[in-house]
């Protein structure tokens, strides 16, 4: 029988680890002057080729490693989608602040205007990913890009619906215009929901590995500690807390920039990186956003 530290500590640090060091290097990068950001993405695109090769070797049996393998080459293949995004290549058609007095649906439109190249990207990634897992018993991989994505999904949603830390002041400065697609307010019924079929969610794969339902394996872990993190990042977007007290070494470097204020890149927000991806609160008061 394993011990307790290979059966869940080792994943669910492997969890923590992967999403807190991924995290960082993005900030680094979006900070960077953005004559450096083609060099950034043309990087982080060839290292996606193995981390592919890995996703797809990873589904291949059913092992710890290559639980490990799915669970971080996926997460590097989310950091280009997140990396592609923020620093403005892959976003949508509009480029532009939100369009004053519209109505929830007009908001909507501009809102899906602004990102649905993006998450067109990420879904046809998810469908390479199902095309690859036929026939696989490993699932890894998949789950864990399908967790990442419909956490963001809900973290888009609750910023659209208006949630009190929106995050703008993290936002990169070549995506500012962002600030004013978000609302300002307390939470509301959709953020109540999302977060309870989340926790609920988790609750339940909890249960089911205490009362023997199911087997608490190296996946299992991942999945379960991902999916907590995520959680936490829901959390964020109800009280100011400051991402420099959990990413100093990637946010230090701006603070003696000497760099243009118009040419700087703060962090994105944290919801954005679940992790990175995920996921946030506030820009300067220039940035349109909806307090309503």
């Amino acid at each position: 029988m394993q011990d307790l530290s290979s059966l869940f500590l080792e994943p669910a640090l492997i969890a923590l680890v992967s999403w807190w060091f991924g995290t960082g290097i993005i900030l680094l990068l979006v900070r960077l002057p953005k004559a450096w950001f083609p060099v950034a993405r043309g990087f982080w695109s060839l290292l996606c080729i193995p981390a592919l090769l890995l996703c797809v070797m990873s589904m291949q049996d059913n092992t710890n490693v290559n639980a490990y393998l799915g669970f971080i080459s996926t997460i590097v293949i989310w950091g280009w989608h997140e990396l592609s995004f923020l620093t403005g290549w892959i976003c949508g058609p509009r480029k532009t602040a939100l369009d004053p007095n519209l109505s929830l649906w007009g908001r909507f439109k501009q809102s899906v205007e602004v990102i649905w190249h993006h998450e067109l990207a990420l879904a046809l990634n998810f469908l390479l990913l199902i095309a690859l897992q036929i026939g696989n018993p490993n699932h890894t991989a998949l789950c864990t890009f399908a967790l990442l994505w419909l956490m963001r999904l809900s973290s888009k949603f609750n910023l659209f619906f208006g949630v009190p830390q929106v995050g703008e002041q993290y936002l990169p400065s070549q995506l500012a215009y962002l600030g004013s697609y978000f609302r300002k307010k307390p939470v509301g019924v959709f953020f109540y929901c999302s977060m309870g079929v989340s926790i609920v969610s988790w609750i339940a794969l909890i249960w089911q590995a205490r009362t023997g339902q199911v087997a608490i394996t190296c996946q299992w872990v991942l999945l379960s500690s991902l999916l907590g993190l995520a959680i936490l990042e829901h959390v964020l977007m109800m009280i100011p807390y400051s991402l420099e007290r959990v990413w100093n070494w990637a946010l230090k470097p701006h603070k003696n920039s000497a760099m243009p204020k118009d040419s700087r890149v703060v962090a994105p927000p944290l919801e954005d990186h679940l992790m990175m991806p995920i996921g946030s609160t506030r820009l300067a008061s220039d940035s349109g956003i909806d307090t309503k």
